[in-house]
């Protein structure tokens, strides 16, 4: 359920916005898809396993929130993002 170090170690090369970055939104919204991609089909085995629903739930309102704040800061930086995630239409 968990992603890999190395996994991580790729999105953070991948989204960061300058050498050594591991805590910028972008980052940050990266890691939590990930791991929602991978509860999402999770769940779809185990649909009773309410721990986990609520964990991904809990996941989906982080990212919302980091989301909510990269729009604010810079709207051409969330589009951007999204659309190299493929998270909205």
């Amino acid at each position: 359920m968990s992603i890999t170090a190395e996994r991580k170690q790729e999105l953070m090369k991948e989204f960061a916005t300058k050498p050594g970055d591991t805590g910028s939104p972008e980052v940050q919204v990266a890691i939590i898809t990930e791991r929602i991609k991978n509860l999402t089909e999770h769940m779809k085995e185990h649909t009773h396993d309410f721990h986990s629903r609520r964990g991904l739930i809990m996941l989906v309102g982080q990212r919302r929130r980091l989301l909510d704040y990269t729009k604010k800061k810079s709207e051409a930086r969330y589009k951007d993002l999204i659309t190299r995630l493929g998270i909205r239409r």
